[in-house]
């Protein structure tokens, strides 16, 4: 669960590509589109937390 919430925060925040995520946490660029795409269908996206 870690992962893809470090996905997220990548990808929507840092706005860095789906191949230097997968590079940085050591994951395929297929899994990272895959997570990407599914949170895109679910509509979930990054939100900063505020405490």
């Amino acid at each position: 669960m870690h992962k893809i919430h470090e996905v997220l925060r990548l990808y929507h925040q840092s706005q860095m590509s789906e191949r230097a995520i997968a590079s940085s946490l050591m994951l395929s660029r297929a899994t990272i589109g895959k997570i990407i795409r599914r949170a895109d269908e679910a509509g979930i996206t990054w939100r900063c937390r505020t405490t």
